[in-house]
């Protein structure tokens, strides 16, 4: 499970798949990786065990799927870049055993999302989309009824992080009240006020928008006991994850007259590509938008997911550090000049970091500096030691009952 000692940088392999953002690789280049296979698409399970023997690091969108049989082809395998948000599609788990952290980006795409939502917001408020359908349908409805400014209506924004809180801003702007709920205690930006409960939210907004992460508490978040609480003629908005919304209760409450309208960019179940039809109750609804999982799908939003993935690629690979990777301990250590710099991920088990430091002690070699941290499974070191030889250190420290992976960085 360890790599060479010290590779220099052209034969280190990145392999970018899915047709990430070349952005990505210019920042690679300009930090001196050269070796870089690029493919436009995801790759069939087969192919992709094929190609990740040979890879140091890994960069795709949300078509690839890092199972546990395909991670352990993956012997060279360093790390993870999720070119995106979510980073489901990776066994997190697995790969944190095998002493792979999973990089993503998640600020890149904010505005892109936030101004998705927006514009559904406009677009509902004034039955745009149903406006539209039946124009193509032949019919001039012409008619005011239903249809509203956005100016002194209330937003309800549920989960008031980096993109809830990005609405927050940009719809205050346009004249909307804004509220939200989250778990956590937030800080409000601009006007927005923080409410209480979910209930009390979701009765009193006249559009609710929701961006929450996908885990157990937020599954079917938004089920019919939660919808029939939504204020009569309110909008409901998902741009967050497919799973917090009960589809089939959405489908009932708008066929009633429930709601105004919604807007769905994210689903239970998604098509692979574009071949395999998408199916859903909401289709054939012209109160509701439907969009193919585009919230972050901009330009801008691509070009600024590939410099912060690949920005932490460089990071990890030129001195160790581990910063917002999503199932490893984060680390960080600034340049020691005159010093070799070696990386130790253990299991997380007493007496490691004795062992590693008895290593030092028993050759006589200065530690310059050492970061430790660890979470409930393993635990991640950088040293710099005063040292011109480290080959003996290294086989010592892979020795060490629990290791993982080491391995000597400069």
């Amino acid at each position: 499970m360890t790599t060479k000692v010290s590779l220099d940088k052209s034969k280190i392999k990145f392999v970018l798949l899915e047709g990430v953002h070349k952005n990505a690789i210019e920042v690679l280049n300009a930090a001196g990786y050269t070796n870089i296979e690029y493919h436009k698409k995801a790759l069939e399970p087969e192919e992709l065990k094929e190609v990740i023997k040979d890879a140091h690091f890994l960069g795709i969108r949300s078509r690839t799927h890092l199972t546990a049989d395909v991670l352990e082809c993956a012997n060279k395998l360093i790390a993870v870049g999720c070119f995106c948000i979510g980073t489901n599609q990776v066994d997190l788990e697995v790969a944190k055993m095998r002493g792979i952290p999973v990089f993503n980006a998640p600020f890149s795409n904010t505005r892109s999302v936030a101004e998705l939502v927006l514009g559904e917001i406009l677009l509902l408020m004034r039955n745009v989309p149903q406006a539209n359908a039946e124009v193509h349908r032949g019919l001039w409805n012409k008619s005011a009824s239903g249809s509203n400014e956005v100016r002194g209506k209330k937003l309800g924004i549920v989960g008031y992080g980096h993109i809830g809180s990005q609405l927050s801003i940009i719809a205050e702007s346009l004249g909307m009240n804004v509220y939200f709920y989250d778990v956590e205690t937030k800080l409000p930006l601009g006007n927005a006020q923080q409410v209480g409960s979910l209930k009390e939210l979701l009765a009193s907004c006249d559009v609710i928008s929701l961006h929450v992460p996908e885990n157990a508490s937020t599954k079917n978040l938004m089920n019919a006991e939660r919808i029939a609480q939504l204020k009569e003629g309110s909008i409901l908005i998902n741009a967050a994850r497919g799973t917090v919304v009960d589809i089939d209760a959405l489908a009932q409450a708008l066929k009633a007259g429930k709601l105004r309208g919604a807007a769905l960019d994210v689903f239970p179940v998604e098509p692979a590509s574009i071949n395999e039809e998408f199916v859903s109750p909401l289709r054939g609804l012209d109160n509701v938008i439907l969009t193919p999982h585009i919230g972050g799908s901009t330009a801008e939003a691509q070009e600024n997911i590939g410099t912060e993935v690949a920005s932490k690629f460089v990071k990890y690979s030129d001195n160790g550090s581990t910063l917002s990777a999503v199932n490893f301990p984060e680390v960080s250590l600034p340049e020691h000049s005159g010093t070799k710099r070696l990386l130790h991920i253990h299991e997380n088990r007493p007496g490691v970091l004795n062992q590693i430091n008895q290593i030092f002690v028993g050759a006589n070699i200065n530690i310059a500096a050492q970061y430790l941290q660890t979470d409930p499974k393993i635990g991640y070191v950088v040293i710099d030691v005063e040292t011109d030889d480290c080959s003996e250190l290294l086989q010592q420290l892979r020795e060490i009952d629990g290791t993982i992976r080491a391995r000597v960085l400069y």
